[in-house]
C-alpha cells in the first residue's frame, strides 16, 4: 500500500453557505423546541451539515460513498469508517455566513489490527469565514477488511469515571435516515438492513459515530446553556447499532468535559474530552 502515501498533502477547498434551514434539520432530529446553542449561530460541530459530497449518481459505489480516488487515496478495503477528530473552534459562524473549507491529507498509515489489515488517513479541514479561520479539524479516516466468520468482537472498555449527566437514546431507522439525509451521507450501512448483515456483517444498521459526536455535544450543551465549547476530541471505540439503546454520558471538568457514550453492555463506544469556556 506504500502509493498510497503519493496522496500526502494533496488538497481541495470547498464554498458553502451556513444555511439556517440545516440547523432547523438538526434542532428537529436531536428532539428540541428551543436549541441549547446560541441563536443565529452555527452549532459546534454543526458545520458537518455543510460541504456536502456532490458526487453524481452514475459515480456512485455499491457501499454508498461515492468511487474511490480522487481527492481520498483509494484504498482498497471496503469498510469505511469515521474513527475520531480533534477539533479547536476559533470563532463563532454566524447563520447565512459564507464559509469555505480548505482540506489537506496530512497522514495516510498502514496498519496490521486484530482484525486484519486497516489504513488510516488524516485530513486537515480549515473552516472560515471572512473574518478569518472559524474552525480548525483533524479528521480521522479508517479502513478495514471485511468481516470473517469467526471474527472476534471488538474487546469492551469499562467508563473510567461515574457520570453526572446521563441521557438514553433508543435508536431506530428513522433516526439514522434523517442524520444521513442532513448530512447527505448515501452510506448503506446507515439504512439499507440487507446491505449491512450480508455484504458488511454488521448486526444492525450502524449508528453514526458523527451523530455519536453531535450527541454528545448536545449533551454538554443541554446541561451547560451559555458555554461557549472551545476544543472538542473524539475517539470511536466500538460500534452502536440499531438494535440496542445507548447512554449518553459525560462527567464536567475544570476545563469543561469528559463525556461518552455506553452501549447496552456498558461498554464505552465512544470517548470524548471537550474544553469550554462558561459564561
Amino acid at each position: 500500500m506504500d502509493h498510497l502515501r503519493d496522496w500526502i498533502g494533496r488538497s481541495e477547498s470547498a464554498e458553502d453557505v451556513a444555511a439556517p434551514v440545516a440547523l432547523t434539520g438538526l434542532a428537529a432530529t436531536l428532539d428540541h423546541d428551543n436549541p441549547p446553542w446560541p441563536a443565529g449561530e452555527v452549532p459546534p460541530l454543526g458545520h458537518w451539515l455543510y460541504f456536502l459530497p456532490k458526487a453524481l449518481q452514475r459515480d456512485i459505489a455499491e457501499d454508498g460513498h461515492p468511487h474511490k480516488g480522487g481527492f481520498l487515496p483509494p484504498v482498497e478495503l471496503p469498510r469505511r469508517m469515521w474513527a475520531g477528530d480533534t477539533l479547536t473552534f476559533h470563532r463563532p459562524i454566524r447563520s447565512g455566513e459564507a464559509i469555505t473549507r480548505r482540506s489537506t491529507i496530512e497522514e495516510v498509515t498502514p496498519k496490521e489490527g486484530r482484525s486484519g489489515r486497516m489504513v488510516f488517513v488524516k485530513v486537515r479541514h480549515e473552516i472560515s469565514t471572512a473574518a478569518g479561520v472559524a474552525i480548525t479539524e483533524f479528521h480521522d479516516i479508517v479502513y478495514r477488511e471485511a468481516a470473517k466468520p469467526g471474527d472476534a468482537p471488538v474487546p469492551g472498555e469499562r467508563p473510567a469515571g461515574e457520570a453526572v449527566w446521563q441521557r438514553r437514546i433508543q435508536p431506530d431507522p428513522v433516526l439514522l435516515f434523517r442524520y444521513s439525509a442532513l448530512t447527505f451521507n448515501g452510506h448503506r450501512i446507515h439504512y439499507d438492513r440487507d446491505y449491512c448483515r450480508d455484504v458488511e456483517g454488521y448486526p444492525g444498521l450502524v449508528f453514526h459515530g458523527p451523530l455519536s459526536a453531535t450527541m454528545l455535544m448536545d449533551l454538554f450543551l443541554r446541561e451547560n446553556p451559555g458555554a461557549r465549547v472551545t476544543g472538542f476530541r473524539f475517539r470511536a471505540k466500538r460500534p452502536l447499532f440499531d438494535i440496542h439503546p445507548l447512554t449518553l454520558c459525560g462527567a464536567p471538568t475544570a476545563t469543561g468535559a469528559t463525556l461518552w457514550v455506553t452501549d447496552h453492555e456498558g461498554f464505552v463506544a465512544m470517548s470524548a474530552e471537550l474544553e469550554a469556556e462558561r459564561s
